[in-house]
């Protein structure tokens, strides 16, 4: 589960769309705020999926190859070939360029609400799904499940983090790095999704096949 949720959480966290977004808000007039914002709605919506799967479970995992399990690692392989089958359809036929979201033009406008609605909007719910069909393996009677949890809420957040974090210590130095940032983000968000959908797709994939005939 621990290996699982680590592939998961670093996918979840090196996705371009929602890093790009994130330097925008942050670039806004009341920026610090708006991302603070954006990282607690995002952060929240981890926990909560993951305390749905834990109230679901009674924080006990499933019987191996019970429906439940079954059930769970099935969910995580149609996961796993929907990532690989929409890597490779961006790889063939990537979308048309397009300019930014129309909410970027009123960025100095925006209220916390716009930022934490943002964040809803940009989660990338199939690995956020993988990783809350990983958690019902989760026994919470041990400490070591409850920190694999919690890591992995935090791992998925860790790039959140970080900008915010350096916003608030360095702005002026923050500013020019993270537009530039956003800027590289831009010119190779095609290959990062891409990227990332085959690679956790195909983890997902192995993963629950032998889940599956083991």
């Amino acid at each position: 589960m621990v290996l699982d949720l680590v592939v998961i959480g670093t996918a979840i966290t090196l996705g371009p769309l929602h890093n790009s977004a994130f330097i925008l808000l942050l670039s806004a007039r009341s920026g610090v705020r708006l991302g603070l914002a954006f990282l607690l709605s995002w952060l929240a919506n981890l926990v909560a999926v993951i305390a749905v799967v834990v109230l679901l479970t009674g924080g006990q995992p499933p019987v191996r190859h019970s429906t439940p399990s079954t059930a769970a690692i099935a969910a995580k392989l149609a996961i796993g070939l929907g990532l690989v089958l929409y890597g490779a359809h961006r790889r063939r036929r990537p979308p048309r360029p397009h300019g930014p979201p129309r909410w970027a033009a009123r960025i100095d406008n925006a209220s916390w609400v716009t930022a934490a609605g943002v964040a809803w909007l940009l989660q990338p719910w199939g690995l956020v799904g993988a990783g809350a069909a990983t958690a019902l393996k989760a026994n919470l009677s041990t400490a070591g499940d409850w920190l694999a949890l919690a890591g992995y809420c935090l791992l998925a957040t860790l790039s959140l983090i970080v900008m915010e974090m350096y916003a608030v210590w360095a702005p002026a130095a923050a500013n020019s790095r993270l537009n530039a940032l956003r800027n590289w983000l831009g010119r190779h968000q095609e290959q990062l999704i891409i990227t990332l959908s085959l690679l956790a797709g195909l983890w997902l994939m192995a993963v629950s096949i032998y889940q599956l005939v083991t």
